[in-house]
């Protein structure tokens, strides 16, 4: 029964993070850090993760931002590894409470981005980017912040995907070796369901895949702030 939960769980956590640039770890860290430890449930999250990039870019490869995954993307490898060497080290509440806090804000960013207009200079990239891979490192969702950022651009719906898909790829690479290096491991039912879990992650993406054209361009940042204020309610309800 657990198996088939967290089956379905990852197929509907990967079709959202598909059509909305980001949400697999959004919806899947929240619910499964109340069931095991922290460290636990950021590394099985950050596997199913990875591939769920994977699979954003495989399937809209043709739509890549190059110049926002370079300058976006670099700083981000620094900085998640620095944010994952954390994880031991703070209170899980402490976190989930700032995450929660965050995310809200990002909501308001994500409705109003039409009316707030930032500079399209580099070093705002190279910082957006170094925000989001701490964030991605320490507390394992770095994307609500990378779809605000990138919203903010206006992006194509196919680009804003497989764009946010290949920063998400980088920074997962980087945060994922960082957890197993310091120690955290999965249970022996988690690393095996993998063979199930990945299956189904890409069922997930592909069903976004097919979804994602039938949402209008002009309410797509709409779609994106509903499912960040459903994840921040379920963060600062679980405190």
């Amino acid at each position: 029964m657990e198996v088939l939960l967290l089956a379905l769980l990852t197929l509907f956590a990967t079709f959202v993070g598909t059509i909305t640039g980001f949400g697999t770890s959004s919806i899947m860290l929240p619910v499964l850090s109340l069931f095991y430890p922290l460290p636990v449930a950021l590394l099985f999250v950050g596997i199913i993760h990875f591939f769920g990039d994977l699979w954003k870019v495989l399937l809209f490869k043709k739509k890549l931002n190059w110049r926002l995954i370079l300058l976006f993307g670099l700083p981000g490898l620094v900085t998640s590894y620095f944010g994952a060497s954390l994880i031991l080290e703070l209170p899980e509440n402490l976190l989930k409470g700032i995450l929660g806090i965050l995310l809200i804000i990002f909501v308001v960013i994500v409705i109003i981005k039409h009316k707030l207009v930032l500079p399209k200079k580099d070093k705002w990239l190279v910082a957006g980017g170094a925000v989001d891979g701490f964030l991605a490192g320490i507390v394992g969702i770095g994307g609500p912040l990378r779809a605000a950022f990138l919203s903010a651009y206006d992006l194509q719906k196919a680009v804003h995907i497989s764009t946010s898909g290949a920063l998400g790829l980088m920074v997962d690479s980087i945060r994922l070796t960082t957890y197993v290096l310091s120690g955290v491991e999965l249970y022996t039912f988690l690393l095996w369901g993998m063979i199930i879990y990945v299956p189904v992650s890409f069922i997930g993406a592909k069903l976004g895949q097919k979804t994602v054209k039938h949402i209008p361009q002009k309410d797509f940042h709409y779609v994106v702030g509903f499912f960040l204020l459903i994840v921040a309610v379920v963060l600062l309800s679980g405190l």
